[in-house]
C-alpha cells in the first residue's frame, strides 16, 4: 500500500508540480518546514562551540523526532486499505520534486543551448552554491548536470524510497533531516558545530538512497549500462560527500563526461577530485541528454513502485 502511495504521489507531482495559484495561497509544506528551522536556528544556535553542537544535535533531532510522532497521528486517522493508501499519496505529493527539478535544470539547458550564457548563468544560480558569473559554458554545463544528480537522489528517490518503506512518517521525517542539512549542515563559522548532527544525520538518511540512485542512472543508460556502473563503482568514494559521488558518478559515466573536480564555493577554491577524470567536459547538449537519463532513471523507479504495490 505505501508503494502504490509513494506511486501515486510521484505521479501527482510528475503530472502538475505544486501550481503557483497553490503556492501564492498557502506557500509549499517545505516552506513552512524550512521557516520553522530557520525561526529556531536564530534562538538556539548560540554561546560556544561546544554548546553549539550540543544545542544543534537536541535541535536536529527534537524536530524530526516531532515530525515522526505528527505524521504517524495523521496515519492513524487515516482509513484502511486503497483509500487510505490514497489520501497518503496526496499528503505525500508536496515532499517529491521530480518535476521540480526537471524544470529547474531545463531551464538552464535552453539558453545553455542557445547559447545564451546570461541567461543560463542566472538560471544555474537557483540550483548551486557557486558564484554565476565566473561558469563558462562547460562550467554551467557541468555545475547543472551535478545538481541533477545529486538532487535526483535527494528530491525524488530518497523520498519515495522512505515513504515506500515506512509511510508518511518516513517520507515527512525525510524531508526535514534533507531540509535541515540544506539549511544548517554546512562547513562555516556559523553552521560547523550548530549543523553537524542534521549533517550527519543526512549522510545517514541518503546512504541507500544515493548509491540506489546511481543504480537507476547507470541502469537507465542503454548502451552505456556497463560503463556507467563501471564509472560509478572506480569515482564515487573518491567524492568530497560519501553520498553524492554515487548518482554524479554514475551520469558521469553514462553520458562520458567528467564531473565534480576543482571548483571555488564561497570564494575558496577546493582541490576536488574529477568523477569519470579520462573523459572531457559536458557541452550543451549534454545538459538535455542527461535529462533524457533523469526521466528514464525515474520511470524505472516508478515501475518498482507499481511492482511492489500489486505483489
Amino acid at each position: 500500500m505505501m508503494a502504490a502511495a509513494m506511486l501515486l504521489a510521484l505521479g501527482i507531482e510528475a503530472a502538475i508540480g505544486w501550481p503557483d495559484a497553490l503556492y501564492r495561497r498557502v506557500g509549499h509544506p517545505v516552506g513552512w518546514i524550512g521557516a520553522l528551522i530557520a525561526w529556531g536556528e536564530v534562538r538556539w544556535n548560540r554561546s560556544d562551540a561546544k554548546a553549539r553542537r550540543f544545542n544543534g544535535t537536541v535541535f536536529a533531532c527534537t524536530g524530526i523526532v516531532l515530525t515522526v510522532v505528527l505524521a504517524s497521528f495523521v496515519t492513524v486517522l487515516l482509513p484502511d486499505g486503497w483509500l487510505g493508501a490514497v489520501i497518503t499519496g496526496v499528503l505525500a505529493w508536496p515532499f517529491v520534486a521530480a518535476r521540480s527539478l526537471h524544470e529547474h535544470v531545463e531551464d538552464v539547458a535552453q539558453p545553455l543551448v542557445a547559447e545564451d550564457l546570461d541567461r543560463a548563468r542566472q538560471a544555474v544560480s537557483k540550483i548551486v552554491g557557486r558564484n554565476p558569473e565566473t561558469l563558462d559554458e562547460a562550467a554551467i554545463a557541468r555545475a547543472s548536470l551535478e545538481s541533477l544528480a545529486e538532487n535526483a537522489s535527494d528530491g525524488v528517490m530518497a523520498p519515495l524510497f522512505w515513504g515506500a518503506l515506512l509511510g508518511l512518517p518516513g517520507i515527512v521525517a525525510y524531508k526535514v533531516i534533507n531540509t535541515l542539512d540544506s539549511m544548517i549542515g554546512y562547513r562555516n563559522a556559523r553552521y560547523s558545530d550548530f549543523g553537524w548532527a542534521a549533517a550527519r544525520i543526512d549522510d545517514w538518511a541518503n546512504l541507500i538512497p544515493a548509491r540506489l540512485t546511481g543504480a537507476l542512472i547507470a541502469l537507465a543508460a542503454t548502451g552505456v549500462r556497463r560503463t556507467a556502473f563501471r564509472t560509478m563503482l572506480r569515482d564515487a568514494r573518491g567524492h568530497r560527500s560519501p553520498n553524492a559521488g554515487w548518482p554524479e558518478a554514475a551520469m558521469a559515466g553514462a553520458l562520458a563526461i567528467r564531473l565534480s573536480g576543482p571548483r571555488v564555493y564561497d570564494g575558496v577554491p577546493t582541490d576536488d577530485p574529477w568523477l569519470n577524470p579520462v573523459a572531457g567536459d559536458p557541452r550543451p547538449v549534454d545538459v538535455t541528454r542527461g535529462l533524457r537519463l533523469y526521466r528514464r532513471a525515474v520511470a524505472i523507479f516508478a515501475l518498482v513502485l507499481a511492482i511492489s504495490a500489486v505483489i
